[in-house]
Order: C-alpha cells, then sequence, then structure tokens
C-alpha cells in the first residue's frame, strides 16, 4: 500500500521561559525578516532578541511561559490524518510537523519523514494566506533541510488556501456564535485582524494584504454580513518601519466613535497563540475597555473545527491527485499579476516535482 506524508509547516514557538530568547534569535536571523548580509544580520538579530526577550518572556508568562502552538498544531495533525485515512483507504497517512524558528525544526522532521519513507510528500502550511516573510521562508527552509539529509522523494507544495470554502465556512461559524452573544441585537463591526507586514515587503510584490482582502471577503459572504459590518485591519507591529494599515488600534478607535460593539477575528491565524491569547484578548480588549467600547468578543482560532479539518483534507487529496509542485488546487494562478512574489503560474508545470525558489 502506498504512503503520503504531508508536513504541517508552522512558525513554531517558545517551549519554556529558557527557550524565548533563542527563538527570538531564529526568527530575526531569517532572511526573509531581516533582508541584510549574513555579517550584518546575525549581530543584528542577536541584539533584537536580547533586547526583546524580557518583552516576549512576560508575554508568554500569561501562559504558562510557554506556547500553545506544537500541542495545538499536533491535534491538528491526528485530525487531519485521521479524515484522511477515513477518505482514502488505499494510502498510509502520516502527518508531520515542521517549524520554523523552534522545534520540531525541518531538520528533524525532514529525518523523520525519511524513516517513514513515504511514496509522496505534501507541504501544507498553516497560514492560510501566503506570503514570502511565512509560507515561502518554510517552503525554503525545508528544501535545505531535505537536501541535507537525502530526502528525495515526490514533493508537492500547496502554496495557500485564502478563499478556500470549508475554510470560509469554519469561520464564518465560529464567528455567528460570537454575534448570537450580542444582547438586544446591538449594532457591531467584525474586524478581520490579520498578523501586520511592513509597507516595503507588499510593495515589492508580496501577496498577502490582497489575499487577507480575499478572505475577509469569504468569510463575510459566508456569514451573510453586510458592507457596513465588517473591516480588515492589521496587529503586531514592531519597529519603526511603516506598516501596512489600517491598524487594529485605529479600528478600535472608529468603533468607539461610531458606538458599535466589535468583534474581533484572526483571519490569518489556525491556531490559538500569543497573538491570539495575550496580544487580543488581555491587550486589545484593555484598549477596548479604555475607550469606551460597548462590547469587545474575540472570535477562537480554528484549531480542529471540522469544516477546516475537511477543508485540509480536500486541499491534501487534490494536490496529491493533480501532483502540485506550487499553486492552489485549482492549478491556476490566484494572485493578480502586480503580486510579482506570488510564485503561482498559470497554467502550473506539472511536469516538475517541486518549486522553492
Amino acid at each position: 500500500m502506498a504512503k503520503r506524508s504531508i508536513v504541517l509547516l508552522n512558525l513554531g514557538g517558545p517551549d519554556r521561559p529558557e527557550s524565548v530568547q533563542p527563538f527570538l534569535n531564529n526568527l530575526f536571523n531569517d532572511p526573509a525578516i531581516i533582508g541584510l548580509p549574513a555579517i550584518l544580520r546575525l549581530p543584528l538579530a542577536k541584539f533584537i532578541s536580547t533586547k526583546r526577550a524580557p518583552i516576549a518572556r512576560e508575554i508568554y508568562g500569561h501562559l504558562g511561559g510557554k506556547s500553545p502552538l506544537l500541542p495545538l498544531t499536533e491535534e491538528q495533525a491526528v485530525a487531519l490524518c485521521k479524515a484522511l485515512t477515513t477518505e482514502d483507504p488505499a494510502h498510509i497517512y502520516k502527518v508531520f510537523i515542521a517549524m520554523r524558528y523552534w522545534h520540531p525544526f525541518s531538520q528533524e522532521t525532514a529525518s523523520a519523514v525519511k524513516a517513514f519513507d513515504p511514496d509522496e510528500i505534501l507541504l501544507l502550511p498553516l497560514y492560510p494566506q501566503y506570503s514570502t516573510a511565512t509560507s515561502a521562508s518554510s517552503f525554503i527552509d525545508w528544501k535545505k533541510s531535505a537536501a541535507k539529509v537525502g530526502l528525495v522523494k515526490p514533493t508537492y507544495t500547496l502554496c495557500c488556501y485564502p478563499v478556500n470554502e470549508n475554510w470560509a465556512r469554519a469561520q464564518s461559524d465560529l464567528l455567528l456564535a460570537q454575534i448570537d452573544t450580542l444582547e438586544n441585537k446591538q449594532k457591531y463591526r467584525v474586524l478581520f485582524s490579520a498578523h501586520g507586514l511592513p509597507k516595503k515587503i507588499v510593495k515589492r510584490g508580496d501577496p498577502y494584504q490582497w489575499q487577507v482582502e480575499r478572505s475577509a471577503e469569504a468569510i463575510a459572504k459566508a456569514a451573510d454580513l453586510t458592507e457596513e459590518a465588517w473591516a480588515v485591519c492589521y496587529q503586531s507591529r514592531v519597529g519603526p518601519l511603516e506598516w501596512i494599515g489600517p491598524s487594529l488600534d485605529d479600528e478600535l478607535k472608529r468603533a468607539a466613535e461610531d458606538d458599535v460593539a466589535v468583534i474581533v477575528l484572526p483571519i490569518a491565524f489556525v491556531s490559538e497563540h500569543s497573538e491570539t491569547l495575550v496580544e487580543l484578548d488581555i491587550e486589545y480588549r484593555k484598549i477596548s475597555e479604555e475607550l469606551g467600547i460597548v462590547a469587545y468578543k474575540r472570535v477562537p482560532a480554528l484549531g480542529t473545527h471540522p469544516d477546516f479539518i475537511c477543508g485540509l483534507r480536500d486541499l491534501s487529496l487534490i494536490a496529491f491527485q493533480k501532483k502540485i509542485n506550487f499553486g492552489p488546487p485549482e492549478n491556476t494562478r490566484f494572485c493578480p499579476q502586480e503580486a510579482a512574489k506570488c510564485k503561482c503560474v498559470a497554467p502550473i508545470n506539472l511536469t516538475r516535482k517541486t518549486q522553492y525558489d
């Protein structure tokens, strides 16, 4: 019976307080994050990570001193494997996890995949929207790691799924549950909040912002929201660079002025972690209270929502069937031509097994 491996790609997070500084160092040493030559990037990454570590440790202190991302991703891996095995008993499936900045690193996972000896491999990012700073960085890291351990197997890559129907349906389901908790049909505004990105990265052709906006439209349609009832915004800005907007801070101020309740949906996150459990649930909740917003609610991350897992299952099966080397399952380019960093082409050349660079 043929064997298939799916590798879930994600950011990762520190597993104890002592891991915070090295985790941050790995993050800021990524050329996709700080695009400087290594001779300059290495000392800068060490400086930034050392300076930010105390603040980050305080943030993770709210979460027991560590990130919950790995155990939550493990739950998603188990659910996806079960769904694939049930739907396609003709293959043996095993789902692995590779984190970008902390354990399990890509090289650890590549060794484990090699030991499993699958006939085919699918790289599946847990980033619904593609960006050079997230998905692309993980793909490049995997390619290097697979080469180091001698993992040579047909490998397919699903770059993104920003408007996948099952994903949007799962988001809509969780959103509508929060809307139902509002008292007396209070007027509300849904804020689709995504992790921010410096403007210069988007100007270089990164498709992230365009895809986030399409994601918001898909969820709004699934939830039957009026155009006035939702907005896209961005959180987690750091440093002196100009970031894409509007910011979540600005949208909260606008909501306060308009006297509407706020429902924040973390549109770029599929698992709970510091940006949702601390930044959204604690920091921004406090800001909303200080602004006098009538109600502040937050939609949970997808986790193992059945529709989301079914979406990942179907995406995986289509990717294996079509032997997708880099692109959405429709096998056509999704992003506009001005998003030059989008690696999908139309039509995709299926004769190539991988395309990372």
